[in-house]
């Protein structure tokens, strides 16, 4: 058993295959998945893997500890053994699932506010003719006689709609882009966008062989070096036509200032001939 991932629903869109049929498929993007912790089973009684992403204040003592900037959301994945942990600010990629894959996919529905009984249930509601004044949405009545005397709770009745935990299973990953972090599932996902997924491996069907195990990390140790390029560049083009630039300048000011000069001579001319 391998941990999953805590992602981020971005939206839905479509991709076209090779024989030109378009798949309609969630984006999930991991933004700075990293592990902040681990559980054994010397020190819990179990294992797992701890990954976070965008905690509150109370936990920063935690993230220094894993010298791990805070997060938000933190979320454990069980693994059967040592071998299925991985290293503590270690980042996962999106390969760590690949093309083909079922995954199980856990998060929140939207949330519909309150909601009466025939929106939230289904229920029919009362005649819509003559004998009924007011009620027609009404649920009806809720409990007994004198005995119990109580309304049982989950009675079907009015009240919160949505917002509730729910799990799309056997989805099927269609392409990651390990480059920008995305995950393409098929269909459509619990919850609304910008909203916090698990995405597990799918417990009803085995993991492909190809899969990477323990995960798939990244690797930050790799330092572009194309701001050098760009500064060196910069450098050049600033220093070679500044000179040029300047030495036309020069040579059009002595002009500009001749012909200040000479204008009111002229004029002074004219009003000499004119008296």
């Amino acid at each position: 058993m391998r941990t999953g991932v805590i992602a981020k629903k971005m939206g839905m869109m479509r991709l076209f295959n090779e024989d030109g049929r378009h798949v309609p498929v969630t984006v999930l993007a991991l933004e700075g998945c990293q592990v902040v912790g681990a559980r054994n089973e010397e020190r819990d009684g179990y294992f797992a893997v701890r990954l976070a992403k965008n905690v509150n204040k109370p936990q920063r003592g935690e993230f220094a500890k894993a010298q791990v900037e805070p997060k938000a959301r933190v979320a454990e994945f069980r693994v059967d053994n040592a071998d299925g942990l991985l290293p503590v600010g270690a980042t996962v990629s999106a390969d760590h699932f690949i093309d083909g894959q079922l995954v199980d996919i856990t998060g929140h529905t939207q949330g519909k506010g309150f909601a009466g009984a025939m929106k939230r249930w289904g229920f029919g509601g009362m005649r819509a003719s003559h004998g009924v004044s007011i009620t027609h949405r009404a649920h009806g009545s809720t409990g007994q006689r004198q005995d119990p005397g109580k309304v049982f709770k989950n009675k079907k009745m009015a009240g919160h709609m949505g917002d509730r935990q729910r799990t799309q299973q056997n989805l099927e990953i269609v392409r990651t882009d390990v480059a920008r972090g995305l995950i393409f599932v098929k269909g459509s996902v619990p919850g609304a966008k910008n909203g916090w997924l698990l995405v597990r491996d799918a417990v009803k069907v085995p993991t492909p062989e190809a899969a990477p195990f323990p995960g798939a990390l990244k690797n930050d140790n790799e330092a572009p070096v194309v701001e050098d390029v760009v500064i060196a560049t910069e450098v050049e083009v600033a220093d070679t036509p500044a000179v040029e630039a300047d030495a036309p300048a020069a040579e059009a000011a002595p002009a500009v200032e001749a012909a200040a000069v000479e204008a009111p001579a002229a004029d002074a001319g004219e009003e000499k001939k004119e008296g």
